[in-house]
């Protein structure tokens, strides 16, 4: 009647761990109940079992749930209690067979008794195994996506990277082609405009901004020449060339690196000379912001709307607002966010180096149509490396202020560095932010631009803070 338990699978060789006991791939502990529970659903319903064999069975529990019978602790039983009896004596049976063994003894009989039992077992194993399957699927799918992730960050995070060292490089080698001209071009401006230095320092730029045009356009055009003289040559001169370009290739790269070298040793001479020379109109060059975005836009706008951040602005169409952000004794950084309701608008961030005269943060606007001194010296500056307005704008910017005969000197304003180039920015689909380490003394100039529109005007939110 009592199965042998020779065929019970033990891991690692050990018989005293009763969670590593296994029969048929299961724990024998989990299987007997899975066992007792489908006993109790499907007896008198899918099974129908003899009485015998019913007391075999709940023998078999209660030699599992309490060990071997002792009789001497058993409570009595009444004189008509013959089923209570009959299941005392089947317990009896049993003898001294372990908890486990009963369990198993349990087990096999069932299963020699319903048929339906070892499916059903079967069946509830694959569903664990489907769950277990899925989970796993998900787990990986999960973690891919992750992964995905990670790497379209890391992609924008090295594009971004580019484009701030392409354009630092680019303002680096402007900004040295500008210090081995300055001189020369400030002789010849002051031949052509003798005693006026406002006059003087917009031909001044001028002529820089030109230079630097024909500089970058002899260097394409050297190398679109070697190019194609390299495609016309027979494939047996083929090597000979390529050395032949190299050479020049490295030529134009040395003559830059010398170039960006000889700026960055004359760094600390220029700054000093815009501390005490400021009718230069120069500006010394500076390291890149940081850029990024957030998609948390709506809770943005609540935060400014409720009064939390600095504010709100409605920028008309054609106008530019610029917001001064002098910088603290106390900080060493600044950080900005911004977004607009439903279109975009141009930001680009400039520094005006120099003490300034007040801590508070102010708002200007320049519209289209007005004669602001102040904005049109700041655009002079802009529009030389503002991609938007184009060199063609900028012209007729500096013709206006050269025409208009402006009262403002742009001798004696402080310089101002280019760090944020004005462009178009997708703001109203989340928010922008950056941040930029104190150069020195100065006050940043945030622009924000929405000259380009002719008819529609945005509301801007922003906030502006600095860290120690």
């Amino acid at each position: 009647m009592i199965s042998s338990a020779s065929n019970i699978e033990l891991l690692d060789g050990s018989d005293t761990e009763d969670s590593k006991i296994l029969k048929w791939n299961l724990p024998l502990k989990e299987l007997f109940r899975m066992a007792c529970s489908f006993y109790k659903e499907k007896s008198g319903k899918a099974i129908h079992l003899s009485y015998e064999d019913n007391l075999k069975l709940v023998a078999f529990t209660q030699q599992a749930a309490h060990g071997p019978l002792d009789l001497a602790k058993a409570p009595p039983l009444g004189m008509f209690d013959v089923i209570g009896k009959d299941r005392r004596i089947a317990w009896q049976h049993l003898g001294t067979i372990t908890k486990l063994q009963a369990m198993e003894g349990f087990i096999d009989l069932l299963d020699r008794l319903c048929p339906l039992f070892k499916p059903y077992v079967e069946a509830i194993k694959k569903d664990r195994e489907e769950k277990l399957r899925q989970a796993q699927l998900e787990e990986a799918r999960q973690r891919e996506q992750m992964e995905s992730e990670k790497e379209q960050m890391a992609e924008q995070k090295r594009i971004e990277d580019e484009k701030n060292r392409e354009e630092l490089q680019r303002r680096q080698l402007q900004d040295a082609l500008n210090q081995q001209t300055y001189h020369q071009f400030k002789e010849y401006a002051e031949k052509q405009f003798p005693g006026n230095p406002e006059q003087q320092a917009i031909l001044i730029r001028q002529l820089q901004t030109e230079h630097y045009h024909q500089y970058m356009q002899q260097l394409q055009a050297q190398v679109a020449s070697n190019y194609s003289h390299q495609m016309r040559t027979a494939p047996d001169a083929q090597e000979e060339l390529n050395g032949t370009d190299q050479q020049q290739l490295l030529q134009v790269g040395q003559q830059t690196d010398l170039v960006v070298s000889a700026k960055e040793s004359s760094q600390l001479e220029y700054k000093e000379q815009c501390e005490s020379d400021d009718e230069s109109g120069e500006y010394a060059v500076i390291s890149p912001a940081n850029m990024w975005t957030k998609p948390d836009i709506k809770l943005f706008k609540q935060e400014v709307t409720s009064g939390k951040g600095d504010g709100v602005i409605r920028v008309g169409h054609g106008d530019t607002v610029t917001v001064r952000v002098p910088t603290h004794e106390g900080g060493s950084c600044l950080f900005w966010e911004f977004a607009t309701d439903s279109y975009d608008i141009g930001f680009g961030v400039y520094f005006e180096w120099g003490k300034p005269l007040t801590t508070e943060v102010s708002v200007h606007i320049s519209e289209s149509d007005e004669d602001d001194d102040t904005l049109e010296d700041d655009d002079s500056v802009a529009c030389v490396d503002d991609l938007e307005c184009g060199g063609q704008q900028g012209q007729q910017q500096q013709h206006k202020q050269y025409s208009s005969g402006a009262s403002s000197s742009l001798a004696n304003r402080n310089p101002i560095s280019i760090i944020v180039p004005i462009y178009r920015r997708e703001c109203q689909t989340e928010v922008y932010a950056g941040s930029h380490a104190y150069p020195g003394e100065g006050t940043y100039l945030l622009k924000f631009d929405n000259s380009y529109s002719l008819w529609r005007s945005k509301t801007l939110y922003y906030k502006v803070f600095y860290t120690r």
